[in-house]
Parts: structure tokens; sequence; C-alpha cells
């Protein structure tokens, strides 16, 4: 089955079925400890470009696999993430994976980033980390997960761990219940080399394809005593040896901002760093 949910020229389609993979290898696959959810079991049509989960979450793995539009792409984001805004206009919670838009020629940047109690709102204390990526994403379907439990946020392409946020005090890290979102929208302003280059509409439609849907969690109305899916083999939490490794390689080779690293930040906003 595909659904096609599109608004003006804005369009997301979604279907069933996963393929990707990416390199390098880790010892632990948590997208293989969760099971695929047809769109309908787990999500409904939130807006003509856009999709949120049935139920809202305290934990869990949610994943999918998304296929992005070749050719000019610049301003346009393609995101799955989680959030609370509905729930907390002005102060809501954030988990990010964010596709920027590009120009011909020029890679896309996936963005992970972290908001908590407002951070995004009037004033953005975003925590963005940036990455190219080891393959091509306008060619294939790949894998692309956020693992959020109480002690750490893990972000996840083609099950290699590619950034890990761990909790550091109640302050810096999301605690509240959020739902899952996809949507592909106009963000001019600031996805494509920090707003200097727009979207041009004579490329449209602007195409986003999804397929795949994975949620592994705990919802609000869940016993406490629910714990979600694993990120690795660690009975302690975190990664592994050999995730670590993985990590660190990607970091390495394709890390392209760090906002810890940004030395025109204010880090009394970011303290974790």
């Amino acid at each position: 089955m595909v659904l096609l949910v599109s608004l003006l020229v804005l369009s997301l389609f979604c279907l069933s079925n996963c393929e990707g993979s990416g390199w390098p290898s880790p010892d632990y696959y948590p997208s293989s400890r969760v099971g695929s959810l047809h769109f309908s079991q787990g999500f409904r049509n939130l807006w003509g470009s856009g999709f949120k989960s049935l139920r809202d979450y305290r934990s869990g793995y949610f994943g999918t696999s998304v296929k992005l539009q070749p050719g000019y792409t610049a301003g346009i984001i393609t995101s799955f993430y989680l959030s609370n805004s509905e729930d907390f206009p002005g102060h809501h919670d954030e988990i990010d994976i964010e596709f920027l838009g590009t120009t011909l020629g020029k890679p896309y940047v996936l963005q992970t980033n972290v908001y908590m109690k407002g951070s995004g709102d009037d004033h953005i204390i975003g925590r963005e980390m940036q990455f190219h990526l080891w393959f091509d994403p306008t060619k294939g379907f790949h894998n692309y997960a956020i693992l959020w439990n109480p002690n750490e946020i893990i972000f996840f392409v083609d099950d290699v761990p590619i950034r890990r946020y761990p909790k550091k005090s109640d302050a810096t890290f999301p605690q509240r219940p959020m739902y899952v979102y996809g949507s592909i929208w106009d963000a001019s302003s600031w996805a494509t080399e920090d707003g200097r280059i727009k979207a041009d509409y004579k490329y449209q439609p602007f195409v986003g394809k999804y397929k795949n849907f994975k949620i592994g969690g705990c919802t609000t109305n869940d016993n406490p005593s629910c714990r979600p899916p694993s990120g690795s083999s660690s009975r302690s939490g975190g990664l592994s040896r050999q995730q670590n490794d993985a990590m660190e390689w990607v970091q390495r080779n394709y890390k392209v901002y760090d906002y810890c690293r940004d030395p025109q930040r204010d880090r009394t906003h970011t303290p974790e760093c």
C-alpha cells in the first residue's frame, strides 16, 4: 500500500517495506528487535505533508526508512522526529532527525537536534550535530532511528550509531511524553547555508518517501515497569565497544558541525558540553 499526502507542491509517500544498509557494521542491530508497522497501525495524516503517531510515548525506539529526492532541494527539510509541541506550545521538547535540502551536486546534511522545555521556541537553544552520509540517500531507502530512554538518546543510520546524547541533568534532557512525527516543509530561512539559498519552486514537487515504520516503546498509559528496547548488547546501557568504534568512525569522517565545538555558542546555555 502507498499513502500519498500532499500540500501544494510538497509531497510525501509512505510505503510498507524496507531496505538499506550502511558501513561500518556494528555488532548489534536494534532495528531487528522491533517489528514493522503498517502506516495506519501507528500513524495518521496530520496535514498535507506530515503525519503523527496515534499515541504518545515516554520512551522507545522509533524508526523509518527514507529515500530523499535528488537534485535541487535547497530550503526544504524532510524530517522524522519526536515532539510535544501541540501539548506544550511555547515550551515543548523535541528530538529531531532532519535532512537539510541542498543544491545540485552537493550532498544532503543530516541534522540531529535535541530541544527541551521551550529551548527551541522563542529563544532557540538547539543542540545540533550535523553529518554528511557515507552513501547517497537519494539512490535508495535507508533506515533512520531515534532511541530515547530515561538515560540517553541515540541516533542511528542503518543501525550504525552516529550520535549519543547522555542524560547529564534533568535540565538538559527531555523527559515529558512525545508523539512521533514526519514532515516535509519549507525552511528557507535557515535550512541551506544558513538561509542564504532559498527554496526554488521551479523544481517542484519536492518529495520524500517513507516506509518500514517501527515503534517499540512505552506509552503514557503503559505500566511504569515498561522498558524500551535496548540500543546495544551492553546490559548497562550506552554502546558496546564495536558500536562506539563505528560511531567514532562516522564522527571522524562525516561530522560537519557540533554545537559543543562552535566558538560562537554561549556555553552557559549548554552546560552538558
